[in-house]
């Protein structure tokens, strides 16, 4: 077992959560349109699920308006009932044959109370990732430890490495999930 390459692989994979993590958190939704709220819709078109940024052009020309312009005009229905359809937007879509428009209204604050929730809960899965991620390296050094790779003091080093990047990539994640309920709470 190499530590130096031990440390580096931790370290990248917890900022690989980290950024796993970032990118979830666009498709919450805040007070304005944001083209990434759409971001987890599956689109029913050609007889598979597809992703809706992969069907349509998804823009946000107005603070409350997305408008999608599908790049087949035959699709513009089973887009428009797609985002109808998935209730945790609550986003009702209008179309005008050439494009869909879905209008962002303002949020109450009993919705953005519940967004917040779902941040908790979304946060609270990266936490696991991260410990997880953790527990593997700790059960590599463990391993190197048993099958005398390194020695008790080289473990415990390697130990109180793992621990700095891991209370590192939490301390990140906890920026971004104050900065993100700070956004959606602001009225």
């Amino acid at each position: 077992m190499n530590p130096t390459q031990l440390i580096n692989d931790t370290k990248s994979k917890l900022d690989a959560a980290v950024v796993h993590y970032g990118e979830q958190l666009k498709s919450l939704r805040t007070g304005r349109a944001s083209a990434a709220m759409l971001d987890g819709v599956m689109v029913e078109a050609y007889g598979q699920p597809i992703p809706l940024n992969q069907v349509a052009n998804v823009t946000a020309p107005e603070a409350q308006l997305l408008q999608i312009t599908p790049f087949d005009p035959g699709n513009i229905q089973v887009i428009a009932a797609a985002i109808r359809d998935n209730p945790s937007l609550g986003l009702n879509p209008s179309d005008d044959g050439r494009v869909v428009r879905v209008p962002v209204p303002a949020l109450t604050e009993e919705r953005r109370r519940e967004i917040v929730k779902q941040l908790g809960a979304k946060q609270e899965d990266a936490m696991i990732a991260l410990r997880n991620i953790r527990r593997d390296a700790m059960d590599a050094i463990d391993q190197a430890k048993k099958h005398k790779e390194i020695g008790e003091d080289d473990a415990k080093r390697l130990a109180s490495q793992v621990e700095d990047v891991t209370k590192a990539a939490q301390g990140q994640l906890e920026a971004a999930s104050k900065a993100k309920e700070t956004e959606i709470m602001t009225v």
